[in-house]
């Protein structure tokens, strides 16, 4: 492995002295961390992550390669949560270019590189972390050649950046699902078609909603502040007069939320680890979640006919909301990142029931 001299530089100023392993080039993004050992192919593919530079906390990263991507069904990669990388770049504490895994098929530094996306090594992530945890989001840019500005991805749309063009259509399912793509993640379109689902995907700004045939819409996560997708919000308030259930997750909650009448607000941290508990409201039961984000519903207003769903516990904020009368739900945390693995998956099930029932 060929390395070059890195720096990684805060907005507070702060300078770390790092290596490249990566795509050798500069960039800016805000920066976030995520606290998993594995699923790195994962969270680099997340269209969530555009405009964001990811910090692993696990000390070690790349020891079991890149699989390949093998396409399933409407060129799902099976490993992967999109076709491309959408990170800005990646920080790792240390970077293992002798990977060995049974299903390893290039090194993860060669799947940077032929994605045009830089990675460096050679920072406490853990001190940096707790910089982050301390000071709140900032952003910051890793400098490899020249020098690069700032960039906030809350200025961009970055929806439009990842979300589908055209409509397509995957499975051949009893119930149809027509699905806002905001930048949604693969295995939430695998989740509703291992459910006998017909997933009719369409672009963010889709605008002929009312006029599709389907049983159930849902609100795909992704990128960005939610307030700056109007065309989006407004053709979900147009869906409310069709009484066909609602499920969103992560900006998808944020979404139906601001169609309802809630507000949202950027919260000083953000959520940004794969083990944050939430609790359903009512109950004492948790769960265990993962999540990425940097936006919340307020809840301190609830407009009439709505509940919260479920709330966070460490710092009690809005998780989740839900309509019974209208059959409506949302989520902030990812039911389909298998963090338990799949103990926030029912929420799947439940949507379909909503659906089940709402036909006959």
């Amino acid at each position: 492995m060929i390395n070059k001299n890195a720096k990684f530089i805060l907005e507070d100023g702060s300078l770390y002295e790092a290596y490249s392993f990566g795509y050798e080039k500069s960039s800016a993004g805000e920066i976030v961390f995520n606290t998993s050992m594995t699923g790195y192919n994962e969270s680099l593919t997340d269209p969530s992550y555009k405009g964001q530079i990811l910090v692993y906390t696990y000390p070690l990263i790349g020891n079991y390669g890149i699989p390949k991507m093998i396409s399933e069904k409407k060129n799902i990669k099976k490993f992967f949560e999109s076709n491309n990388i959408h990170v800005s770049g990646l920080i790792t504490s240390y970077y293992l270019d002798s990977a060995f895994h049974w299903n390893m098929y290039k090194k993860l530094s060669y799947f940077l590189k032929i994605n045009n996306t830089v990675g460096i090594y050679g920072i406490d992530t853990r001190s940096l972390t707790k910089k982050l945890r301390d000071k709140g989001t900032m952003l910051g840019k890793i400098i490899i050649s020249d020098n690069v500005k700032f960039y906030n991805p809350d200025n961009y749309n970055l929806v439009d950046k990842v979300s589908i063009k055209k409509k397509t259509i995957y499975g051949d399912g009893k119930q149809k699902i027509l699905l806002i793509d905001c930048g949604v993640k693969n295995n939430i379109i695998r989740c509703f078609l291992e459910r006998d689902c017909t997933v009719i995907r369409v672009p963010w700004n889709y605008n002929n909603l009312i006029n599709e045939e389907y049983d159930g819409l849902f609100i795909s996560n992704g990128p960005g502040n939610p307030k700056g997708y109007k065309t989006t919000i407004n053709n979900i308030s147009k869906a409310f007069i069709c009484n066909k259930p609602i499920f969103g997750i992560c900006l998808g909650n944020q979404l139906l939320g601001l169609a309802a009448g809630f507000y949202t607000h950027k919260l000083k941290y953000g959520h940004r680890s794969n083990n944050q508990p939430v609790i359903l409201s009512g109950t004492n039961r948790c769960f265990i979640t993962s999540q990425n984000h940097g936006y919340v519903i307020d809840s301190n207003k609830i407009p009439n006919g709505w509940k919260i769903f479920f709330k966070n516990l460490n710092d009690n904020t809005c998780e989740g909301l839900i309509n019974y009368e209208k059959n409506f739900i949302s989520v902030q945390f990812h039911p389909e990142a298998s963090s338990g693995p799949t103990d926030s998956q029912f929420l799947f099930d439940v949507f379909l029931n909503f659906i089940k029932t709402n036909n006959n």
